[in-house]
């Protein structure tokens, strides 16, 4: 069991860090950076704290993976801090480990969110025993053109500031990958072309099963395999496990070699589930779909239940998933729910 971080309530100071890609510190993006610091106060009633070292520039932060574990830890520790938000993902918060002090972490647990390469951060956080949340980051989804999306904040709300069960997870009604170059900052004035969502893909499995949430963007747990963060096979059983792609959308090929992975570990012999989040811009739908079957089929997984095209990951607007936390599928319904609260 993992331990739940405290809810949050309007008022706390929440930290923000630059575990991996430094962007939020250049001249050019700090305007977005202070959009999502300003839909932090506006819009939840936070008050926002960078940590020192996270808005020096890209060029510091990448030469600098001490400075940047430096205001991880310190973040953890700092009581007045209630929760840790990634300013954005990047490619390389892998060379953080030599620093973490799990811990530190243990012993002060609070929540941290981000996406992508934060699967690394929330990798620290698990083999220290603590659940955070595969969510939003400052720079896409608090950061949102003209406002942030209903469904993002919706998720917010119910995930980080309820201590009440999650519950169903409804499809977005629409959905965008649409990018406007951030480096010209009168695009954030312009709302993206959000198109309508055609809702989960059952692709395989029948009944209802459950299981806790395990997993993060496939590039980087890849990064993991074979370190002291990859979590042992009774950390996978009987776990929903939860993939995504990165904006490098990776060809089917590479999703089948990492997938036969997966399956060669016996990690897929032994979950009882796996959700597959929409890709960036819907490219390779269809081929992920097929590749996700053939090899399923190749290890005589026909039964396992799997649910494609949900809102989180890569893509806007999303929900938000709880490391360890119950999650339910019903493959009948083709619906998806979490069933118990993210926070205490």
């Amino acid at each position: 069991m993992l331990m739940k971080p405290n809810k949050l309530q309007k008022g706390d100071r929440v930290a923000t860090v630059s575990p991996s890609w430094g962007g939020a510190g250049e001249a050019e993006l700090r305007y977005r950076y202070e959009i999502g610091v300003r839909r932090l106060e506006e819009v939840f009633g936070l008050e926002v704290v960078p940590m020192p070292n996270s808005l020096k520039g890209a060029a510091y932060v990448y030469e600098n993976p001490q400075a940047r574990a430096e205001d991880l830890m310190q973040a953890f520790q700092e009581p007045t801090i209630k929760a840790i938000i990634a300013n954005i993902g990047g490619e390389d918060s892998i060379r953080l480990l030599p620093y973490i002090d799990f811990t530190v972490i243990r012993n002060h647990p609070k929540i941290f969110m981000g996406y992508s390469d934060a699967t690394m951060v929330h990798l620290f956080c698990y083999k220290a025993g603590l659940s955070s949340f595969y969510g939003p980051a400052i720079l896409t989804d608090f950061a949102e053109n003209v406002e942030m999306h209903e469904y993002t904040i919706d998720f917010i709300e119910r995930t980080l500031f309820s201590r009440k069960p999650i519950g169903k997870v409804e499809p977005a009604k629409e959905w965008t990958s649409e990018f406007l170059d951030w480096f010209v900052p009168a695009n954030s004035q312009i709302k993206r072309s959000m198109q309508p969502n055609n809702g989960y893909e059952l692709l395989q499995g029948k009944g209802i099963v459950s299981g806790h949430l395990i997993g993060g963007c496939m590039e980087v747990l890849e990064f993991a395999k074979g370190t002291e963060l990859w979590p042992k096979m009774d950390h996978w059983k009987d776990g929903m496990l939860f993939f995504e792609t990165s904006e490098e959308k990776p060809s089917p090929d590479h999703v089948k070699r990492w997938l036969r992975n997966y399956a060669a570990q016996g990690i897929l012999h032994v979950v009882n589930g796996m959700i597959f989040a929409k890709p960036q811009q819907e490219k390779y739908y269809e081929e992920y779909k097929t590749i996700i079957g053939t090899v399923l089929q190749e290890y005589d997984l026909e039964h396992l239940p799997v649910l494609f095209n949900l809102n989180f990951g890569h893509t806007e607007p999303k929900f938000i998933l709880p490391y360890g936390a119950m999650a339910e599928m019903n493959c009948e319904a083709k619906t998806f729910s979490i069933l118990e609260s993210g926070v205490q």
